[in-house]
């Protein structure tokens, strides 16, 4: 394996969600490496640390250099043996924990899973705005559009659906996506369905050359991706929305998450 080629290794006592969430917003600074990734999740015996032991020392021979071993281990026993490990250890928790005790003169719990737990009201909401965006997603069903906290709209392929999924999983919002289509361009307006929640609407956009890039991968050589169809439609929805006046995000330079938090931030000025 190439130095610009590294194996990453998520470990965790728990989900091993959080290890990787802020482990990729960490990689993420290094565009010029390709990062493999492996997650291990519910690490939370000594048995399966030796395990992890043994899978990270043949990953390092596999490759020739060490993995990057990234964790969130709340038992301080088993974090203490994985940091034996022929690999560069980032223990997150360990990191933040400590300091925090003792700024706060309290205890952690050094409970795994404190942050997924299933039976808070706010899991039970979640829930509730991922069903919510199933049902609503694509313009399948107008019904309850009212209960919506954001209508987001733009061209097909455009990242309305993840950015809605994501919506409702992270923060619990109720999402619903309507595409904008070439009968729209044509009619100069919205969909009459969407007319009554102008207050909710907000609009995603893209480069043509990426959408084209993600069209192809759906429909090879069709003219839904082909290029000078994609410089229509992206043209058309922005200038519609721009009558509309509706804002609008471009996706094209920007992850689902860093537009997600523009949305949420956007939707609460509205509030």
């Amino acid at each position: 394996m190439k130095a610009h080629n590294r194996t990453v290794i998520f470990i965790s006592d728990g989900t091993g969600i959080t290890a990787e969430t802020l482990g990729n917003g960490l990689l993420s600074q290094f565009e010029d490496i390709a990062f493999h990734h492996l997650r291990l999740p519910f690490i939370d015996s000594p048995e399966k640390v030796d395990h992890c032991l043994e899978r990270i020392a043949a990953i390092g021979k596999l490759d020739g250099i060490r993995p990057l071993v990234i964790m969130t281990m709340m038992n301080p026993q088993l974090g203490a043996r994985l940091r034996q490990a022929d690999a560069l250890i980032l223990d997150l928790f360990g990191a933040f924990i400590a300091p925090l005790e003792h700024e706060l003169g309290a205890r952690s719990s050094h409970t795994a899973g404190r942050m997924h737990g299933h039976s808070s009201r706010e899991y039970a909401h979640r829930i509730e705005a991922m069903n919510f965006a199933l049902a609503h997603d694509d313009g399948i069903s107008a019904t309850k559009l009212q209960q919506a906290d954001v209508i987001l709209v733009g061209v097909s392929r455009s990242g309305k659906t993840p950015t809605c999924l994501y919506l409702s999983m992270q923060f619990g919002l109720k999402a619903a996506n309507y595409p904008l289509i070439p009968e729209d361009f044509e009619r100069g307006r919205l969909p009459d369905t969407l007319l009554p929640f102008r207050d909710k609407l907000f609009g995603l956009t893209i480069a043509p050359e990426q959408l084209q890039r993600i069209r192809q991968e759906r429909k090879p050589n069709s003219k839904y991706a082909a290029l000078e169809n994609c410089r229509y439609e992206v043209a058309a929805a922005e200038s519609l929305m721009d009558r509309a006046n509706i804002r609008y995000f471009d996706m094209t330079a920007r992850s689902i998450e860093e537009i997600a938090v523009q949305l949420l931030q956007a939707v609460r000025r509205e509030d």
